[in-house]
């Protein structure tokens, strides 16, 4: 659909009346500028315009919509005699509701048959007639269908009859299901009378009302008494010609057709609940929205034999009265289902924007908690960093009380060791004499405390070592030439690695050095 938003101006239009030209152009699918000159003339009304579009306009477009507001209801003519003239308008009784001007249309939903069962001795004193009645039925029954082999003219005239109306018969006919039923009736018809192009509803009566009423479609109900004696020139003249069957194909007419053999039971109870006197029936079913929204009312019967013309022109004459009335309710209904769909896509927006609201409010909240979390977390890095400062230091102290003093110049086993301390200690290369006993862990020690072991007015007091702490030295001592590396191991001593002496070398161990190695 072309908007054609260029060339008409409609900033002038309110609120409401772009509501109206929206649902107006979703429902009839015409462009806007010739949707708002239809529209005021109109008053804006969206039911007027839409069956201005679907059924034309007045004769006077213009004045039409301001009768329709302004004309005051016109008092309907009467009659009155000469008695009733001076009977003053005021006291006059009031007049009764006009009562409606269809017969309501039955929903008929097929009873299951009710089965008598005898009592037992009743039963055991009947059985022999049951048995003489069921073997002179099947007897009867081999004899039609002997006469059935011989020629048409060697037959004689009852029972020749008997054998047309076979399928008819009333007493032994099955009870089945709606669906059933229908399907039944469609394969009997077909073999009785030749293929037709009737479209026959494939099911039961009720769910063919209940179809028309949801659809807004006539429905024609079609009643055959196999007894009567005008069926057969009815079926065969009227309802199968062609006249007929085009009519009730024809989409613009909006005809359901159903159809029942009286001898079913379900269609038994269809021509009792309309009060069938006369065959064959038909009958022609609608909504009446002018008696009321959902009320389904019988707008024509057509009893007897007829010509197809005549036939026609009932149902056209009824469909005629009737169809505007239905165009109306498809107007009413297509303008509802608009505005179900526009509130649908409003409700749709609106939930789609309330969880997007949520999920962001989600994110913040998951956001700030990761943020607390982290904070948290740094604090507790922290705390424990400090602590971990803490008990290195204790250690520290503790361990520079413990380290053996230098050997003295006559000592023997003594070994002299070099070492190039790192740079960042700022302490530069130290020599001391170890005895050759010491490990290498003592060694490590040393370096360790170099610092505290100058400073020996800062120990202090003797302190304790920190409890559950695990030392970690954060350097190695290695040898230049050749290339060695030396673990703080208590087991090992400096003797052994050295001899008697030796260039070592402290090396800073970086964090990832370290987890490389």
């Amino acid at each position: 659909m072309a908007t054609s938003g260029d060339e008409l101006d409609m900033s002038h239009l309110e609120a409401g009346q772009l509501e109206t030209l929206l649902q107006y152009a979703e429902v009839t699918g015409q462009e806007f500028k010739d949707a708002v000159p239809l529209l005021q003339r109109s008053q804006w009304n969206l039911q007027i315009a839409i069956a201005k579009f679907f059924d034309g306009e007045a004769a006077n477009p213009f004045t039409e919509p301001e009768a329709v507001h302004n004309e005051a209801p016109q008092a309907s003519a009467r009659l009155e005699n000469l008695q009733d003239s001076f009977v003053e308008p005021t006291v006059r009784a009031p007049r009764a509701p006009r009562s409606p001007q269809t017969e309501p249309a039955p929903r008929v939903v097929p009873r299951p048959p009710i089965l008598y069962r005898p009592p037992f001795l009743l039963a055991v004193l009947f059985a022999p007639f049951r048995v003489w009645h069921t073997i002179v039925s099947g007897l009867m029954r081999t004899i039609f269908y002997m006469f059935s082999l011989f020629p048409q003219s060697l037959r004689p005239r009852s029972v020749a009859s008997s054998i047309r109306k076979g399928w008819k018969t009333s007493n032994e006919r099955r009870v089945l299901p709606p669906k059933e039923t229908a399907e039944r009736f469609r394969r009997e018809f077909e073999e009785e009378y030749g293929t037709h192009n009737l479209p026959f509803f494939e099911g039961g009566y009720a769910q063919a009302l209940d179809t028309a009423k949801k659809d807004l479609k006539f429905l024609l109900t079609v009643l055959i008494s196999p007894e009567h004696d005008d069926t057969e020139s009815f079926i065969r003249n009227t309802l199968c010609s062609p006249k007929v069957v085009n009519f009730v194909n024809d989409p613009s007419n909006n005809i359901i057709i159903w159809g029942g053999n009286v001898s079913d039971s379900e269609a038994y109870q269809v021509a009792y609940e309309y009060m069938c006197s006369k065959y064959p029936f038909s009958c022609l079913v609608c909504l009446t929205p002018q008696e009321g929204s959902t009320r389904m009312g019988i707008v024509k019967r057509l009893t007897g034999p007829m010509t197809p013309a005549a036939y026609i022109a009932g149902l056209q004459s009824a469909i005629a009265k009737y169809a505007p009335d239905l165009d109306g309710v498809r107007a009413e209904r297509a303008v509802q289902a608009v505005t179900r769909n526009l509130r649908d896509e409003q409700d749709s927006a609106y939930e789609r924007s309330l969880a997007l609201d949520r999920e962001r409010a989600r994110q913040r909240r998951d956001a700030a908690a990761a943020a607390a979390a982290a904070e948290k977390r740094a604090l507790e890095e922290a705390e424990a960093a400090e602590r971990l400062a803490e008990l290195r230091g204790q250690w520290r102290k503790w361990r520079a009380t413990t380290i053996v003093p230098e050997p003295g110049a006559g000592a023997k086993d003594v070994v002299r060791l070099a070492l190039n301390m790192p740079a960042s200690s700022g302490v530069g290369r130290v020599v001391r004499r170890f005895s050759s006993q010491t490990s290498l862990e003592e060694l490590y020690a040393f370096v360790e405390c170099y610092d505290l072991l100058q400073q020996e007015e800062e120990l202090g007091d003797k302190v304790a070592k920190p409890e559950g702490y695990q030392h970690k030295y954060e350097f190695r001592i290695a040898s230049v030439m050749p290339r060695e590396t030396f673990g703080p191991s208590d087991a090992v001593t400096i003797g052994e690695k050295m001899g008697r002496g030796g260039n070592l070398v402290v090396e800073e161990i970086l964090y990832d050095e370290d987890e490389d190695e």
